[in-house]
Protein backbone atom coordinates (compact mmCIF):
# COMPACT_ATOMS: atom_id res chain seq x y z
CA UNK A 1 0.00 0.00 0.00
CA UNK A 2 1.09 3.32 -0.85
CA UNK A 3 0.66 6.52 2.04
CA UNK A 4 2.01 9.81 1.24
CA UNK A 5 2.42 12.11 4.48
CA UNK A 6 3.98 15.42 4.72
CA UNK A 7 7.08 17.05 6.79
CA UNK A 8 8.95 20.08 6.23
CA UNK A 9 12.72 21.15 5.37
CA UNK A 10 14.18 24.69 6.23
CA UNK A 11 16.84 26.47 3.98
CA UNK A 12 17.62 29.83 5.27
CA UNK A 13 14.88 30.83 7.63
CA UNK A 14 12.38 29.52 4.68
CA UNK A 15 10.69 26.20 4.70
CA UNK A 16 10.06 24.01 2.19
CA UNK A 17 7.46 20.92 1.91
CA UNK A 18 8.95 17.66 1.87
CA UNK A 19 6.24 15.16 0.46
CA UNK A 20 7.24 11.30 2.29
CA UNK A 21 5.52 9.07 0.33
CA UNK A 22 5.94 5.27 1.51
CA UNK A 23 5.41 2.19 0.05
CA UNK A 24 5.32 -1.32 1.27
CA UNK A 25 5.01 -4.55 -0.79
CA UNK A 26 6.07 -8.29 -0.83
CA UNK A 27 9.71 -8.80 0.04
CA UNK A 28 11.62 -8.03 2.69
CA UNK A 29 14.37 -5.06 2.88
CA UNK A 30 14.11 -0.96 3.95
CA UNK A 31 15.08 1.47 1.90
CA UNK A 32 15.00 5.03 2.35
CA UNK A 33 15.94 7.23 -0.98
CA UNK A 34 15.53 10.99 -1.95
CA UNK A 35 19.29 12.67 -0.81
CA UNK A 36 18.37 11.88 3.56
CA UNK A 37 21.90 12.84 5.77
CA UNK A 38 23.25 10.14 8.11
CA UNK A 39 20.72 10.85 11.10
CA UNK A 40 17.77 10.66 8.74
CA UNK A 41 19.41 7.25 7.48
CA UNK A 42 19.35 6.07 11.00
CA UNK A 43 15.75 6.19 11.43
CA UNK A 44 14.92 3.11 11.17
CA UNK A 45 16.51 2.23 14.05
CA UNK A 46 15.50 4.74 16.36
CA UNK A 47 11.66 3.81 14.93
CA UNK A 48 11.79 0.35 15.23
CA UNK A 49 12.39 0.50 18.94
CA UNK A 50 10.26 3.42 19.50
CA UNK A 51 7.46 1.29 17.91
CA UNK A 52 8.35 -2.22 19.47
CA UNK A 53 8.11 -0.46 23.16
CA UNK A 54 5.18 0.54 22.50
CA UNK A 55 2.98 -2.39 21.32
CA UNK A 56 3.64 -1.72 17.06
CA UNK A 57 5.64 -2.99 14.79
CA UNK A 58 7.78 -2.29 11.59
CA UNK A 59 5.95 -4.35 8.80
CA UNK A 60 8.69 -7.39 7.85
CA UNK A 61 7.86 -6.74 4.34
CA UNK A 62 9.16 -4.25 1.65
CA UNK A 63 9.04 -0.68 3.00
CA UNK A 64 10.34 1.63 0.57
CA UNK A 65 10.24 5.48 1.76
CA UNK A 66 11.03 8.10 -1.15
CA UNK A 67 11.59 11.85 0.44
CA UNK A 68 10.47 14.20 -2.35
CA UNK A 69 11.71 16.79 -3.74
CA UNK A 70 14.74 14.20 -4.15
CA UNK A 71 17.46 17.00 -4.98
CA UNK A 72 16.80 18.54 -2.03
CA UNK A 73 19.15 17.07 0.77
CA UNK A 74 16.89 16.27 4.45
CA UNK A 75 18.68 16.90 7.57
CA UNK A 76 18.30 15.70 10.94
CA UNK A 77 16.57 13.48 13.07
CA UNK A 78 13.31 15.44 13.00
CA UNK A 79 12.01 13.48 10.19
CA UNK A 80 11.67 10.69 12.50
CA UNK A 81 7.85 10.90 13.32
CA UNK A 82 6.87 12.00 9.71
CA UNK A 83 8.26 8.52 8.59
CA UNK A 84 7.27 6.05 11.92
CA UNK A 85 3.46 7.64 10.65
CA UNK A 86 3.72 6.89 7.18
CA UNK A 87 4.80 3.35 8.07
CA UNK A 88 1.81 2.34 10.34
CA UNK A 89 -0.27 3.90 7.82
CA UNK A 90 1.12 2.39 4.92
CA UNK A 91 0.66 -1.05 7.08
CA UNK A 92 -2.69 -0.34 8.16
CA UNK A 93 -1.42 -0.31 11.86
CA UNK A 94 -3.07 3.40 12.10
CA UNK A 95 -6.04 4.90 10.43
CA UNK A 96 -5.09 7.48 7.62
CA UNK A 97 -7.70 9.07 5.88
CA UNK A 98 -7.04 12.84 6.32
CA UNK A 99 -3.28 12.06 7.25
CA UNK A 100 -3.05 14.72 3.81
CA UNK A 101 -3.78 17.44 5.89
CA UNK A 102 -0.95 17.43 8.79
CA UNK A 103 2.45 18.40 8.39
CA UNK A 104 4.12 16.15 10.98
CA UNK A 105 7.66 16.57 12.63
CA UNK A 106 9.67 15.03 15.51
CA UNK A 107 12.76 13.30 16.87
CA UNK A 108 12.18 10.10 18.50
CA UNK A 109 13.76 8.29 21.62
CA UNK A 110 13.78 4.63 22.19
CA UNK A 111 10.70 4.64 24.34
CA UNK A 112 8.67 6.82 21.94
CA UNK A 113 9.07 10.05 23.77
CA UNK A 114 9.42 12.96 21.33
CA UNK A 115 12.11 15.14 21.34
CA UNK A 116 12.41 19.13 20.55
CA UNK A 117 13.01 20.13 16.56
CA UNK A 118 14.79 23.23 15.05
CA UNK A 119 12.77 25.78 12.90
CA UNK A 120 8.84 24.91 13.99
CA UNK A 121 7.71 28.39 13.39
CA UNK A 122 9.31 28.71 9.75
CA UNK A 123 7.67 25.29 8.90
CA UNK A 124 4.24 26.38 10.60
CA UNK A 125 4.30 29.37 8.71
CA UNK A 126 4.64 27.53 5.03
CA UNK A 127 2.25 24.74 6.41
CA UNK A 128 -0.33 27.58 6.93
CA UNK A 129 0.37 29.05 3.23
CA UNK A 130 0.49 25.54 1.56
CA UNK A 131 -3.27 24.78 2.84
CA UNK A 132 -2.47 22.46 5.58
CA UNK A 133 -4.72 22.55 8.47
CA UNK A 134 -3.24 20.66 11.37
CA UNK A 135 0.38 20.70 12.54
CA UNK A 136 1.71 17.90 14.82
CA UNK A 137 5.01 18.43 16.40
CA UNK A 138 6.60 17.80 20.08
CA UNK A 139 5.04 19.91 22.80
CA UNK A 140 8.43 21.67 23.58
CA UNK A 141 7.81 23.45 20.18
CA UNK A 142 4.16 23.85 20.13
CA UNK A 143 3.77 27.32 21.88
CA UNK A 144 6.76 29.18 19.34
CA UNK A 145 4.62 27.31 16.60
CA UNK A 146 1.02 28.38 17.01
CA UNK A 147 2.26 31.84 16.87
CA UNK A 148 0.78 31.32 13.34
CA UNK A 149 -2.86 32.43 13.35
CA UNK A 150 -5.38 29.69 11.03
CA UNK A 151 -3.13 26.43 11.78
CA UNK A 152 -4.19 23.73 14.38
CA UNK A 153 -1.34 23.40 16.13
CA UNK A 154 -0.52 19.53 18.21
CA UNK A 155 1.67 19.33 20.45
CA UNK A 156 2.52 15.72 21.74
CA UNK A 157 4.77 14.15 24.03
CA UNK A 158 4.72 10.67 22.71
CA UNK A 159 3.97 8.76 19.35
CA UNK A 160 1.26 6.57 21.28
CA UNK A 161 -0.71 10.29 21.02
CA UNK A 162 0.06 10.53 17.85
CA UNK A 163 -1.45 7.19 16.68
CA UNK A 164 -4.39 7.15 19.34
CA UNK A 165 -5.24 10.60 17.61
CA UNK A 166 -5.50 9.40 13.79
CA UNK A 167 -7.36 6.04 15.35
CA UNK A 168 -9.87 8.40 17.13
CA UNK A 169 -9.56 7.04 20.65
CA UNK A 170 -8.35 10.36 22.04
CA UNK A 171 -7.79 13.98 20.24
CA UNK A 172 -5.25 15.91 20.86
CA UNK A 173 -5.68 19.29 22.28
CA UNK A 174 -4.68 22.18 19.91
CA UNK A 175 -2.01 24.64 21.27
CA UNK A 176 -3.35 28.46 21.42
CA UNK A 177 -1.70 31.25 22.21
CA UNK A 178 -2.93 34.99 21.43
CA UNK A 179 0.01 36.35 19.68
CA UNK A 180 -0.78 40.03 20.32
CA UNK A 181 -2.03 40.03 23.88
CA UNK A 182 1.14 38.08 24.68
CA UNK A 183 3.07 40.16 23.12
CA UNK A 184 1.68 43.43 24.45
CA UNK A 185 1.64 42.25 27.80
CA UNK A 186 5.37 41.43 27.47
CA UNK A 187 6.65 44.45 26.05
CA UNK A 188 7.50 47.05 28.40
CA UNK A 189 9.82 44.65 31.00
CA UNK A 190 13.17 45.12 30.36
CA UNK A 191 15.44 42.91 31.86
CA UNK A 192 18.12 45.00 32.42
CA UNK A 193 17.05 48.59 33.10
CA UNK A 194 19.54 51.80 33.12
CA UNK A 195 18.30 53.02 37.15
CA UNK A 196 20.76 50.62 37.94
CA UNK A 197 23.83 52.44 36.53
CA UNK A 198 25.54 54.90 38.91
CA UNK A 199 26.95 58.12 37.65
CA UNK A 200 28.25 57.72 33.91
CA UNK A 201 25.36 60.79 33.00
CA UNK A 202 27.32 61.49 30.13
CA UNK A 203 27.60 58.38 28.49
CA UNK A 204 23.90 57.85 29.38
CA UNK A 205 23.12 60.60 27.16
CA UNK A 206 25.37 59.33 24.15
CA UNK A 207 23.97 55.74 24.64
CA UNK A 208 20.76 57.51 23.79
CA UNK A 209 21.60 59.33 20.87
CA UNK A 210 22.80 56.32 19.42
CA UNK A 211 19.46 54.35 20.72
CA UNK A 212 17.49 57.56 18.83
CA UNK A 213 19.23 57.32 15.52
CA UNK A 214 20.04 53.46 15.06
CA UNK A 215 24.02 54.34 15.49
CA UNK A 216 26.82 52.18 15.66
CA UNK A 217 28.89 52.79 19.05
CA UNK A 218 32.62 52.54 20.16
CA UNK A 219 33.13 52.95 24.36
CA UNK A 220 36.79 53.28 25.11
CA UNK A 221 37.99 52.69 28.75
CA UNK A 222 39.81 51.02 31.19
CA UNK A 223 38.47 48.03 32.72
CA UNK A 224 35.98 48.27 35.52
CA UNK A 225 34.42 51.38 34.29
CA UNK A 226 31.27 49.91 33.01
CA UNK A 227 31.44 49.43 29.26
CA UNK A 228 30.07 46.32 29.58
CA UNK A 229 27.22 47.18 32.15
CA UNK A 230 26.20 50.06 29.74
CA UNK A 231 25.95 48.23 26.92
CA UNK A 232 24.05 45.29 28.07
CA UNK A 233 21.18 48.21 29.31
CA UNK A 234 21.32 49.31 25.39
CA UNK A 235 18.01 46.87 24.11
CA UNK A 236 16.04 48.55 26.93
CA UNK A 237 15.97 51.83 25.76
CA UNK A 238 15.67 51.01 21.97
CA UNK A 239 11.90 51.41 20.54
CA UNK A 240 9.61 48.42 21.42
CA UNK A 241 10.14 45.60 18.73
CA UNK A 242 6.83 45.72 16.10
CA UNK A 243 5.16 42.51 15.61
CA UNK A 244 6.56 41.85 12.74
CA UNK A 245 10.20 42.32 13.94
CA UNK A 246 9.73 39.60 16.75
CA UNK A 247 8.40 37.84 14.20
CA UNK A 248 11.58 38.07 12.34
CA UNK A 249 13.65 37.69 14.76
CA UNK A 250 11.41 34.64 16.17
CA UNK A 251 12.13 33.17 13.11
CA UNK A 252 15.94 33.06 13.04
CA UNK A 253 15.96 32.03 16.15
CA UNK A 254 13.60 29.04 16.12
CA UNK A 255 16.13 28.23 12.74
CA UNK A 256 19.27 27.62 15.35
CA UNK A 257 17.20 26.22 17.99
CA UNK A 258 17.09 28.87 20.07
CA UNK A 259 13.95 29.88 21.23
CA UNK A 260 12.71 29.19 24.92
CA UNK A 261 8.67 28.03 25.62
CA UNK A 262 7.51 31.60 25.66
CA UNK A 263 7.07 31.17 21.92
CA UNK A 264 7.64 34.95 20.38
CA UNK A 265 10.25 36.88 21.29
CA UNK A 266 9.39 39.89 22.93
CA UNK A 267 12.96 42.30 23.92
CA UNK A 268 15.10 42.88 21.30
CA UNK A 269 17.93 40.11 20.78
CA UNK A 270 21.48 41.16 22.50
CA UNK A 271 24.44 38.93 21.44
CA UNK A 272 28.13 39.14 22.70
CA UNK A 273 30.76 36.26 21.47
CA UNK A 274 33.85 35.81 22.51
CA UNK A 275 36.83 37.36 20.86
CA UNK A 276 37.77 34.29 19.41
CA UNK A 277 35.07 33.80 17.13
CA UNK A 278 35.97 32.37 13.82
CA UNK A 279 34.35 34.41 10.84
CA UNK A 280 31.91 31.76 10.26
CA UNK A 281 30.38 31.80 13.15
CA UNK A 282 30.15 35.34 13.11
CA UNK A 283 28.21 36.43 9.69
CA UNK A 284 26.70 33.12 9.15
CA UNK A 285 27.84 29.87 7.01
CA UNK A 286 29.16 26.35 7.04
CA UNK A 287 28.30 23.23 4.74
CA UNK A 288 24.85 23.07 5.68
CA UNK A 289 24.48 27.57 5.95
CA UNK A 290 23.40 28.42 9.90
CA UNK A 291 22.88 32.12 10.74
CA UNK A 292 25.88 33.50 12.59
CA UNK A 293 25.65 36.49 15.20
CA UNK A 294 25.03 38.91 13.23
CA UNK A 295 21.54 37.89 12.24
CA UNK A 296 20.43 36.21 15.83
CA UNK A 297 21.24 40.19 16.51
CA UNK A 298 18.94 41.14 14.14
CA UNK A 299 16.90 44.20 15.04
CA UNK A 300 19.07 44.20 18.07
CA UNK A 301 22.36 44.77 19.41
CA UNK A 302 25.76 42.89 18.51
CA UNK A 303 28.28 43.27 21.57
CA UNK A 304 31.67 43.31 20.36
CA UNK A 305 33.91 43.21 23.87
CA UNK A 306 37.29 44.22 23.43
CA UNK A 307 37.37 44.79 19.93
CA UNK A 308 41.27 44.89 18.55
CA UNK A 309 41.24 41.54 20.19
CA UNK A 310 38.92 40.09 17.70
CA UNK A 311 40.79 38.84 14.65
CA UNK A 312 41.24 41.77 11.80
CA UNK A 313 39.74 38.96 9.60
CA UNK A 314 36.69 38.61 11.04
CA UNK A 315 36.31 42.52 11.72
CA UNK A 316 36.72 43.06 8.25
CA UNK A 317 33.67 40.28 6.98
CA UNK A 318 31.27 42.80 9.10
CA UNK A 319 31.62 46.01 6.88
CA UNK A 320 29.13 44.81 3.87
CA UNK A 321 26.44 43.40 6.48
CA UNK A 322 27.06 46.57 8.07
CA UNK A 323 26.10 48.42 4.93
CA UNK A 324 23.49 46.02 3.12
CA UNK A 325 21.72 44.87 6.77
CA UNK A 326 21.80 41.26 4.91
CA UNK A 327 24.03 38.55 4.68
CA UNK A 328 24.15 36.28 1.55
CA UNK A 329 25.65 33.10 1.51
CA UNK A 330 26.17 31.16 -1.41
CA UNK A 331 26.91 27.67 -2.37
CA UNK A 332 26.82 25.73 -5.25
CA UNK A 333 23.64 24.48 -5.32
CA UNK A 334 21.88 26.90 -3.17
CA UNK A 335 22.21 30.98 -2.16
CA UNK A 336 20.68 31.81 1.25
CA UNK A 337 19.95 34.92 2.85
CA UNK A 338 19.79 36.04 6.40
CA UNK A 339 18.85 39.59 7.60
CA UNK A 340 21.20 40.98 9.96
CA UNK A 341 19.82 44.72 10.89
CA UNK A 342 21.47 45.62 13.84
CA UNK A 343 23.25 48.19 15.99
CA UNK A 344 26.94 47.69 16.66
CA UNK A 345 28.59 48.49 20.35
CA UNK A 346 31.76 47.72 20.08
CA UNK A 347 33.82 48.21 23.41
CA UNK A 348 37.71 48.64 23.76
CA UNK A 349 40.65 49.60 26.20
CA UNK A 350 42.56 52.37 25.38
CA UNK A 351 45.85 50.72 25.73
CA UNK A 352 47.12 46.73 25.78
CA UNK A 353 47.60 47.26 29.67
CA UNK A 354 44.02 48.75 29.70
CA UNK A 355 44.94 52.18 31.14
CA UNK A 356 45.24 55.54 29.18
CA UNK A 357 47.24 58.56 31.23
CA UNK A 358 46.73 57.33 34.40
CA UNK A 359 49.21 57.82 36.58
CA UNK A 360 47.90 55.18 39.33
CA UNK A 361 47.70 52.48 36.52
CA UNK A 362 49.93 49.82 37.67
CA UNK A 363 51.44 49.04 33.95
CA UNK A 364 52.20 51.71 31.35
CA UNK A 365 52.31 51.64 27.15
CA UNK A 366 54.38 53.55 25.34
CA UNK A 367 52.89 55.44 22.34
CA UNK A 368 54.02 52.97 19.66
CA UNK A 369 52.26 50.10 21.86
CA UNK A 370 49.28 52.30 22.00
CA UNK A 371 49.22 52.79 18.27
CA UNK A 372 49.79 49.45 17.05
CA UNK A 373 47.18 47.88 19.38
CA UNK A 374 44.63 50.79 18.21
CA UNK A 375 45.23 50.54 14.29
CA UNK A 376 44.21 46.57 14.44
CA UNK A 377 40.57 48.36 14.09
CA UNK A 378 40.79 49.38 10.44
CA UNK A 379 39.56 52.65 9.17
CA UNK A 380 36.75 51.74 6.79
CA UNK A 381 35.09 49.58 9.96
CA UNK A 382 35.45 52.75 11.77
CA UNK A 383 33.88 54.70 9.02
CA UNK A 384 30.90 52.66 9.80
CA UNK A 385 30.64 53.61 13.86
CA UNK A 386 29.36 57.09 14.09
CA UNK A 387 29.83 57.36 17.90
CA UNK A 388 33.23 57.24 19.81
CA UNK A 389 32.80 58.09 23.89
CA UNK A 390 35.16 57.92 26.37
CA UNK A 391 34.10 55.79 29.37
CA UNK A 392 35.87 57.25 32.88
CA UNK A 393 35.98 55.13 36.00
CA UNK A 394 32.78 56.04 38.75
CA UNK A 395 34.17 58.10 41.87
CA UNK A 396 33.03 56.36 45.02
CA UNK A 397 30.38 58.68 46.25
CA UNK A 398 28.34 58.05 43.45
CA UNK A 399 29.23 54.47 43.55
CA UNK A 400 27.90 54.62 47.27
CA UNK A 401 24.91 56.82 46.09
CA UNK A 402 21.70 55.34 46.68
CA UNK A 403 19.99 57.32 45.01
CA UNK A 404 18.91 55.75 41.59
CA UNK A 405 19.24 56.88 38.20
CA UNK A 406 16.65 57.41 35.39
CA UNK A 407 14.72 54.76 34.34
CA UNK A 408 15.15 52.84 30.90
CA UNK A 409 11.34 53.17 30.15
CA UNK A 410 11.43 57.22 30.67
CA UNK A 411 14.52 57.24 28.32
CA UNK A 412 13.04 54.85 25.74
CA UNK A 413 9.84 57.42 25.41
CA UNK A 414 12.18 60.11 24.04
CA UNK A 415 14.16 57.73 22.00
CA UNK A 416 10.36 56.42 20.27
CA UNK A 417 9.09 59.91 20.01
CA UNK A 418 12.26 60.67 18.11
CA UNK A 419 12.08 57.54 16.34
CA UNK A 420 8.80 58.80 14.77
CA UNK A 421 10.05 61.93 13.65
CA UNK A 422 12.84 60.04 11.49
CA UNK A 423 10.11 57.70 10.32
CA UNK A 424 7.85 60.57 9.21
CA UNK A 425 11.01 62.02 7.82
CA UNK A 426 12.14 59.01 5.13
CA UNK A 427 8.90 57.76 4.48
CA UNK A 428 9.93 58.23 0.50
CA UNK A 429 12.86 56.04 1.25
CA UNK A 430 12.63 52.70 0.62
CA UNK A 431 15.55 51.50 2.60
CA UNK A 432 15.81 54.16 5.12
CA UNK A 433 14.19 54.63 9.00
CA UNK A 434 16.48 56.61 10.63
CA UNK A 435 19.07 59.02 10.72
CA UNK A 436 22.35 56.34 11.17
CA UNK A 437 20.96 55.22 7.44
CA UNK A 438 21.20 58.39 5.61
CA UNK A 439 23.78 58.42 2.83
CA UNK A 440 25.40 61.55 1.27
CA UNK A 441 22.56 63.21 -0.72
CA UNK A 442 20.50 62.95 2.48
CA UNK A 443 21.81 64.36 4.68
CA UNK A 444 22.65 67.33 2.73
CA UNK A 445 18.94 67.67 2.10
CA UNK A 446 18.25 66.90 5.93
CA UNK A 447 21.29 68.24 7.66
CA UNK A 448 21.62 72.10 6.40
CA UNK A 449 23.40 74.30 8.62
CA UNK A 450 23.45 78.00 9.81
CA UNK A 451 26.28 80.25 8.81
CA UNK A 452 27.32 80.35 12.61
CA UNK A 453 27.02 76.27 13.27
CA UNK A 454 29.25 76.12 9.37
CA UNK A 455 31.95 78.31 11.47
CA UNK A 456 31.49 76.51 14.74
CA UNK A 457 32.19 73.32 12.70
CA UNK A 458 35.10 74.71 10.31
CA UNK A 459 36.72 75.93 14.03
CA UNK A 460 36.06 72.84 15.36
CA UNK A 461 37.50 70.64 12.75
CA UNK A 462 40.36 72.64 12.43
CA UNK A 463 41.43 73.20 16.25
CA UNK A 464 40.77 69.17 17.58
CA UNK A 465 42.45 67.99 13.82
CA UNK A 466 39.21 65.86 13.22
CA UNK A 467 39.58 63.80 9.97
CA UNK A 468 37.20 64.78 6.75
CA UNK A 469 35.76 60.95 8.01
CA UNK A 470 34.14 62.97 10.39
CA UNK A 471 32.44 65.09 8.62
CA UNK A 472 29.19 63.34 8.17
CA UNK A 473 29.41 61.70 11.10
CA UNK A 474 29.23 64.56 13.53
CA UNK A 475 25.88 65.93 10.84
CA UNK A 476 24.00 62.11 11.17
CA UNK A 477 24.51 62.96 15.47
CA UNK A 478 23.40 66.17 15.47
CA UNK A 479 20.71 65.69 13.68
CA UNK A 480 19.45 62.79 15.80
CA UNK A 481 20.01 65.42 18.16
CA UNK A 482 18.07 67.92 17.32
CA UNK A 483 15.37 64.89 16.58
CA UNK A 484 15.50 64.12 20.29
CA UNK A 485 15.06 67.88 21.24
CA UNK A 486 12.19 68.27 19.00
CA UNK A 487 13.94 70.83 16.97
CA UNK A 488 13.20 70.95 13.23
CA UNK A 489 16.40 72.35 11.83
CA UNK A 490 20.19 71.77 13.52
CA UNK A 491 21.40 74.18 15.74
CA UNK A 492 24.77 74.93 17.04
CA UNK A 493 24.46 73.91 20.15
CA UNK A 494 23.56 70.47 18.65
CA UNK A 495 26.53 70.23 16.53
CA UNK A 496 28.70 71.44 19.75
CA UNK A 497 27.55 67.73 21.36
CA UNK A 498 28.07 65.63 18.11
CA UNK A 499 31.38 66.82 17.96
CA UNK A 500 32.37 65.91 21.48
CA UNK A 501 31.85 61.86 19.72
CA UNK A 502 34.68 61.70 17.41
CA UNK A 503 37.40 61.02 20.14
CA UNK A 504 39.20 58.17 17.69
CA UNK A 505 39.25 60.71 14.91
CA UNK A 506 41.51 63.25 16.54
CA UNK A 507 44.68 63.11 15.04
CA UNK A 508 46.35 64.24 18.65
CA UNK A 509 44.35 61.72 20.29
CA UNK A 510 47.40 59.70 21.55
CA UNK A 511 49.64 62.75 22.28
Amino acid sequence: MLVKVYGSAVFGIEATTITVEVNIDKGIGYHLVGLPDKAVSESSYRISAALANNSYKLPGKKIIINMAPADIRKEGASYDLTLAVGILAASNQIKSEHIDEYIIMGELSLDGSLQPIKGALPIAIKAREEGFKHFILPKENAKEAAIVNDLNVLGVDNIMEVINHFDGNKLIEPTTVDTRAEFYKHIDFPEFDFADVKGQESIKRCMEIAAAGGHNIILIGPPGAGKTMLAKRLPSILPPMTLHEALETTKIHSVVGKVKNTGLMYQRPFRSPHHTISDVALVGGGQYPQPGEISLAHNGVLFLDELPEFKRTVLEVMRQPLEDREVTISRARFTVNYPSSFMLVASMNPSPSGYFNNPDSPVTSSPAEMQRYLSKISGPLLDRIDIHIEVTPVPFDKLSDERKGESSVDIRKRVTLAREIQTARFKDFENIHYNAQMNVKQIREFCKLSEESKNLLKIAMEKLNLSARAYDRILKVSRTIADLASSKNIQSEHITEAIQYRSLDREGWLG
